[in-house]
């Protein structure tokens, strides 16, 4: 007895997808607040949306690259004030 039908389609693929999205989201979410941390969480999304074949690759291509744009605008700030705060 088979309580729930087949799959039809392969299973997962909303999950990368929702992966993609989110990485687009913290990479852009990123460079204003909280690069340090939204940087490399998008990178690794991104990295693993694309490893699962998500269909948004676009997206996920586009959050791995905010990521890295990130970790850039912290290099930049942390070189202009010689420190790894914001300095307030």
């Amino acid at each position: 007895m088979q309580l729930t039908a087949p799959a039809t389609r392969r299973t997962g693929v909303r999950d990368t997808d929702g992966m993609a999205v989110a990485s687009f989201v913290l990479g852009l979410l990123g460079l204003l607040v909280l690069n340090l941390f939204l940087g490399p969480v998008a990178i690794v999304l991104a990295g693993v949306a694309l490893w699962r074949g998500t269909t948004r690759r676009g997206r996920a291509l586009l959050g791995m690259t905010l990521g890295v744009a990130d970790l850039l605008v912290l290099l930049a700030f942390m070189q202009a004030d010689n420190t790894v705060s914001w300095g307030f």
